[in-house]
């Protein structure tokens, strides 16, 4: 935690002046941290203090006390539509197997899909080396958009990613297809041997849960619990606690309507179909979701912090039962895209519209 400390306050020396952001737990500061962002997806904290930038049109930044980089070794990326460069992952063990995962838009035949990499980053190195796809999304489609694509480490060493249904809504529901789904593999690819659709005839044994549509949102809370946030259409964004096997009911049931304004599948609940732990309408569009430790305000441990794409604010939502009871608003909370808690308890999101990543901090 000290060497990250540091590397921040030799990042700050170079950066535009800090603002005040009003809230619950009194003022707080939002510094810009990285600027001249071109689309930027996800942070990702490295033990060594750096941190991670992706840019969905395909740029990863390092960003260091020494300087910033633009990493080589990606490969080819499908940037159509919402599709690109997404999520990055730093695994637990990273400083002893200095490997990073990654999901992404795969070009394909018949259109792209949603894939994860894994690579290498070696000390000092300006590159990725060893790529190696270890997950795609089969058959490709057109469309370019509803890629999902946030990656969670699960307390198991597993790695769970939400992949979106690509616009096309019946497969959410169709278990030989892994659109609209969370799903769970080993690191290397391969099928942890209790996947709750291992043995399902025709299932993709990868599946976790299914009936998702646009999921942008995963995290653990503090019990090691995966939830994730996802896109209704006219309404309806979730947050839902993902359990194994579970049917979350896209597009069966939803608490919103189609952008023409008609009704969404049976209504908004049926058997054998999970509720939401909470939902928006009008939607915000959410993309990231954190749930914090408390380490700088212990008043918002285990909180929920979710990022607004529409409505420009993050959400703090806390639990019994789970609603929202806080929006946090500045003027450089247009467009948040990912929130994250950094190594020493700050909270860092990334501004699509300002192409800046900011810390929180207590004032």
């Amino acid at each position: 935690m000290f060497r990250f400390a540091a590397g921040l306050l030799t990042l700050l020396l170079t950066l535009a002046p800090a603002h005040a952001l009003d809230s619950s737990a009194g003022k707080l500061v939002v510094t810009p941290m990285v600027q001249d962002l071109d689309q930027p997806w996800a942070i990702g904290f490295l033990p060594d203090g750096g941190v991670l930038v992706t840019e969905r049109g395909g740029r990863l930044l390092l960003i260091a006390p020494e300087g910033r980089q633009s990493l080589k070794g990606l490969p080819k990326l499908a940037t159509r539509g919402q599709g690109g460069l997404l999520d990055v992952l730093v695994p637990r063990d990273f400083a002893q197997s200095r490997e990073l995962y990654f999901t992404y838009a795969k070009p394909q035949q018949g259109g792209e899909g949603t894939a994860i990499g894994r690579a290498r980053l070696t000390p000092g190195a300006d590159r990725l080396t060893g790529w190696t796809v270890i997950f795609e999304l089969t058959p490709g489609s057109s469309g370019g958009r509803h890629f999902g694509s946030r990656l969670v480490e699960g307390r198991d060493g597993f790695i769970y990613a939400s992949i979106g249904e690509r616009g096309d809504r019946p497969s959410a529901q169709d278990l030989s297809r892994e659109n609209g789904s969370i799903i769970r593999i080993a690191r290397d690819g391969s099928i942890p041997d209790d996947n709750p659709f291992l043995n399902t005839p025709g299932a993709r044994p990868e599946i976790w849960s299914y009936g998702h549509r646009n999921p942008q949102g995963a995290a653990l809370d503090l019990s090691g619990n995966l939830w994730a946030v996802e896109h209704g259409a006219r309404g309806g964004d979730e947050v839902n606690q993902i359990k194994p096997g579970a049917n979350y009911g896209w597009p069966v049931i939803s608490y919103g309507r189609h952008y023409s304004g008609l009704r969404i599948g049976e209504g908004t609940a049926k058997p054998g179909m999970e509720q939401p732990a909470h939902y928006w309408d009008p939607s915000i569009a959410p993309s990231g979701l954190m749930i914090y430790s408390g380490a700088l305000w212990p008043e918002w441990r285990g909180h929920f912090f979710v990022g607004s794409l529409k409505f420009d604010y993050i959400s703090r939502l806390a639990d019994r039962p789970l609603s929202e009871v806080e929006k946090l608003k500045s003027p450089e909370t247009n467009r948040v895209r990912d929130i994250r808690e950094a190594p020493d308890g700050s909270i860092w999101f990334l501004s699509v519209t300002e192409g800046a990543a900011y810390r929180i901090t207590p004032n």
